[in-house]
């Protein structure tokens, strides 16, 4: 009897790998853009980690007035600024507060305008009208201007860096408020939702089990993308000087402390601008490949 031989090709046929997540990763990695992004924030997320690996400086606070605004070199790689601190020293150890400030900041709002736009698209009416209208109040305002006014009224009530984490999470709260009402109006009315309320099913029931997961991909990847904008928020408070204040290592910090003699050093305003950049780029070309590979209808 002949046997057949199956070329590697029809061997994949044949045996498919089946599942959501297995076919969200196909069309992710055949993004070329999104890998960049993964491969950025990888980066990111290793220099953070390992900061005191990375440098032979294992203070970013240390100074040394006897070289000071020193160029680039073997020995600072990204040159000193005006108190001799190694400024690439500082960018490892202010990544870290980057990934902070991103992550939980992106955490408040997301988790804060979920519930603001369930409950607005699951009530509707006046419920609707008066927490969308708060949120479009908020939308009136230019991002930056909102977090330097609630930077302003926690002033001397919290630490810096709660802050910063207050008041770029509260900026970011409209955005996932309008997007999670938007798809809560979309399935409330499927089948699925309309057997559970037959069945007794509480409302609480229904958003947790039914709602919630079916409206989970489009604000995850908004939160992929608006960890890159809480980074520019963060980093203009602080360079205003609203946000972190010095000597901590914080990139927007660092390019506030570097404008009074960049014409002298200008690599200390240049690498953390660059960092800041970078950071912002991986993370939205992160996002897009996200939105790709989970909604490939979009």
């Amino acid at each position: 009897m002949a046997q057949a031989i199956l070329t590697a090709d029809e061997a994949r046929i044949e045996t498919p790998h089946t599942g959501v997540l297995y076919d969200a990763w196909r069309r992710f990695r055949r993004s070329p853009s999104a890998i960049i992004g993964l491969t950025i924030i990888v980066a990111l997320a290793l220099c953070a980690i390992f900061a005191t690996v990375l440098s032979a400086h294992r203070d970013p606070l240390a100074q040394n007035l006897a070289a000071t605004t020193l160029a680039p070199s073997f020995a600072h790689p990204a040159g000193t600024d005006k108190l001799g601190r190694d400024i690439y020293t500082r960018l490892l150890y202010g990544a870290r507060l980057s990934v902070e400030i991103g992550f939980i900041s992106v955490g408040i709002g997301l988790a804060i305008g979920t519930v603001i736009g369930l409950t607005a698209g699951f009530w509707g009416k006046g419920v609707d009208a008066l927490l969308m209208g708060a949120m479009d109040v908020m939308l009136a305002f230019p991002s930056i201007l909102l977090a330097i006014a609630i930077s302003a009224i926690l002033d001397q009530r919290v630490s810096d860096v709660v802050k910063i984490f207050l008041a770029v999470g509260i900026v970011g709260i409209p955005v996932y408020a309008r997007i999670a009402r938007a798809s809560a109006l979309a399935v409330k009315e499927m089948e699925y939702v309309e057997a559970g309320r037959a069945v007794g099913s509480s409302t609480v029931r229904l958003l947790a089990r039914y709602v919630l997961p079916n409206i989970f991909v489009p604000l995850v990847v908004q939160a992929t993308l608006g960890v890159g904008t809480a980074e520019l928020d963060s980093a203009g408070l602080s360079y205003l000087g609203l946000g972190i204040q010095p000597p901590t290592a914080e990139w927007g910090s660092m390019l506030n402390d570097a404008r009074d003699y960049w014409l002298n050093a200008p690599w200390a305003l240049l690498f953390p601008g660059l960092a800041i950049s970078v950071t912002v780029l991986g993370f939205n070309l992160l996002g897009d490949g996200l939105r790709d590979a989970l909604d490939p209808k979009s």
